[in-house]
């Protein structure tokens, strides 16, 4: 064979796989990146319990007995004793009657004081007074969403302000945009 054809040959052969090579290179540099989405694996509100104490007061009616204007049943004792003494002094005659009367005037002592003590312990007075107790109110705080998502095999987890839509989020640079447009769903494939 010809030495020049050899050699043209072979220049040709590893002209064309150059060519192809730069091709190659050229149409996979042309084309942009394929997106990268992470999947949502779970959203969950967070929140925290909130106690804020406060005091309540309300007027409440309390009724008690009422206080003795004569502690010592002074009145009752004596207007005890005088009717005491006056039916004594209906009974007898002579020194028996004496007896009669004195004996009326101290049962009748005594009987006045205890009916004087029955009456005033039925006696009640009425009052309106405030009580006040402290209540406590829960609610809850909203706090956002514990976000837990899936990229290449490992599970992140984030708190956002408000939930993600769908069940995947675009990843720029290995960083979630959450604000981003939202990612298409993923769906079967169709068979």
């Amino acid at each position: 064979m010809n030495k020049s054809i050899l050699i043209g040959s072979t220049l040709s052969v590893l002209g064309l796989g150059g060519l192809a090579v730069g091709a190659y290179q050229v149409s996979s540099y042309s084309q942009p990146p394929q997106p990268v989405y992470a999947d949502i694996l779970q959203v969950e509100a967070a929140t925290r319990t909130v106690e804020t104490p406060r005091e309540v007061c309300e007027n409440v009616v309390v009724s008690q007995q009422a206080p003795s204007r004569d502690p010592n049943r002074i009145i009752g004792t004596a207007a005890g004793a005088i009717v005491g003494g006056l039916l004594g002094n209906q009974v007898g005659g002579g020194s028996g009657k004496k007896i009669a009367t004195v004996a009326g005037a101290v049962g009748g002592g005594l009987a006045g004081r205890e009916v004087q003590g029955r009456i005033e312990s039925g006696q009640t007075s009425t009052t309106t007074r405030q009580e006040c107790r402290t209540v406590t109110d829960t609610r809850q705080e909203h706090l956002g969403y514990d976000v837990e998502y899936r990229l290449d095999g490992q599970v992140f987890s984030a708190r956002l302000d408000e939930a993600p839509q769908g069940d995947r989020v675009l990843m720029q640079n290995g960083q979630p945009q959450w604000h981003a447009g939202q990612a298409p769903s993923q769906t079967a494939p169709q068979g």
